[in-house]
């Protein structure tokens, strides 16, 4: 894997507020990171408007800077057909699954957000710290944000912004 150092992950909420404000400070933040501390590879899941904005932002950055990498770590597909690898390397320079999540069962996106805060020095949250999901429990970007927090990454919460 790459340089921790220089390896930025993604978590966020399924829905986000997407205003012009956010989108906007989401690529000032990215390419601070880029340029200031010579970030060269984003982590990306899935199954998240953010996570969505954030690989818009990352790959509109690619055009100015093509040096940095997109690398999608898949919670689901061990094995991916021909087409579908394809299909993900259009947006992504690299995916992979990683092993220790296979017989995860419930908690296969928390053991996959770990693997990706585990090869991290930096952490692109949006967290609502009031926002609580519908069956009561915590939600995963909590766990993820409790967790990148204990592993002391450098954690960016764009959620006022």
């Amino acid at each position: 894997m790459e340089n921790k150092n220089k390896t930025c992950c993604f978590f966020g909420h399924r829905t986000v507020n997407v205003t012009d404000g956010l989108v906007k400070s989401l690529r000032e933040i990215i390419e601070d990171l880029i340029v200031s501390n010579g970030v060269d590879t984003f982590l990306f899941g899935s199954n998240s408007e953010f996570n969505d904005l954030c690989l818009a932002c990352v790959s509109k950055l690619k055009e100015k800077y093509p040096h940095i990498k997109r690398i999608y770590v898949r919670a689901d597909s061990p094995t991916l057909s021909d087409n579908h690898m394809a299909f993900l390397l259009r947006k992504y320079e690299y995916t992979y699954y990683p092993q220790q999540i296979a017989n995860a069962g419930r908690a296969t996106y928390i053991k996959r957000n770990y693997e990706m805060i585990d090869k991290s020095n930096y952490c692109v949250i949006y967290y609502d710290s009031k926002y609580l999901p519908q069956r009561g429990i915590n939600s995963g970007t909590k766990v993820a944000y409790d967790y990148a927090a204990q592993k002391g990454l450098k954690i960016i919460n764009v959620f006022d912004y």
